[in-house]
C-alpha cells in the first residue's frame, strides 16, 4: 500500500508523535496551518468517514480532546478547532482528524514543528 499515513504509522516515515495506542497515532503536521496542528488517524487503514466505525470514530474523538487538552497547558491557547475532510476535500485518503488550536487567532505558525514537539512529548 502506498499510503502516507500507513508509512507513518509504520513508521517507515519520521514522524513526531504525541499520542499513540493500539487504535490511534496521532502526530505534527509536517506542514501546518496553525501551531500544534496534529493530526489523528486509525491505525487502521480507512479511506474515508463513511467506512470509519463507530467505536473508532468515538475514539479518535476522545483522543483529539486528549491531545488538545496537552497543547492547551503547554501553549495557553484559547481555543480549537476539529476538523475531517470527506471526498475531494481528503488530501490523502486516509481518515484523519485535523486538530487545529487558535485557528482564529493565529493565521500563521510562530513555533517550528520540532518546538512544538519539545513543548508536548
Amino acid at each position: 500500500m502506498d499510503c502516507l499515513f500507513c508509512k507513518i504509522k509504520d513508521k517507515e516515515i519520521p514522524s513526531e508523535i504525541i499520542y499513540e495506542d493500539e487504535t490511534v497515532m496521532a502526530f505534527l503536521d509536517i506542514h501546518p496551518t496553525v501551531d500544534a496542528h496534529t493530526l489523528i488517524i486509525p491505525k487502521k487503514h480507512v479511506t474515508d468517514i463513511t467506512q470509519l466505525d463507530q467505536e473508532t470514530l468515538y475514539h479518535m474523538k476522545e483522543v483529539a480532546l486528549i491531545v488538545n487538552e496537552k497543547i492547551t497547558k503547554e501553549l495557553k491557547t484559547t481555543g480549537v478547532t476539529f476538523s475531517m475532510n470527506y471526498l475531494e476535500a481528503q488530501e490523502i485518503k486516509h481518515v484523519h482528524l485535523h486538530v487545529l488550536p487558535d485557528l482564529q487567532k493565529h493565521k500563521k505558525p510562530k513555533y517550528t514543528v520540532e518546538e512544538i514537539y519539545q513543548k508536548l512529548k
